[in-house]
């Protein structure tokens, strides 16, 4: 009998570092809740921090997109885009480290 073995250190610490971004965009757009589409991005940040798209990284991309253009749109606070640039880092890291094989 096989046992799961657990993810490397490197991945692990992608994955949480992806994790705080998500949540540090989703606690600044509640703080500045009432802004123009502030309705849409928190939906659409539940949706990417869902377990449906964490267990399937594809589905995550285009809604990082999608949040993007739509903070873009409604003139979200730098604070709030700077929050979407450290998810969209945090995700490329967490990409880069399947791409090395630390990932099963």
């Amino acid at each position: 009998m096989n046992f799961y073995k657990e993810p490397t250190g490197y991945f692990k610490t992608a994955l949480s570092e992806l994790q705080g971004a998500w949540e540090m965009l989703r606690e600044a757009v509640v703080e500045e809740f009432g802004f123009q589409n502030s309705d849409k991005l928190l939906f659409h940040i539940d949706e990417a921090m869902s377990w449906e798209s964490v267990r399937n990284l594809n589905l995550m991309e285009p809604l990082i997109l999608l949040i993007h253009n739509i903070a873009k749109q409604s003139d979200a606070s730098k604070s709030i885009t700077e929050c979407i640039d450290d998810v969209r880092n945090s995700f490329d890291a967490v990409i880069e480290a399947m791409k090395e094989g630390k990932v099963q």
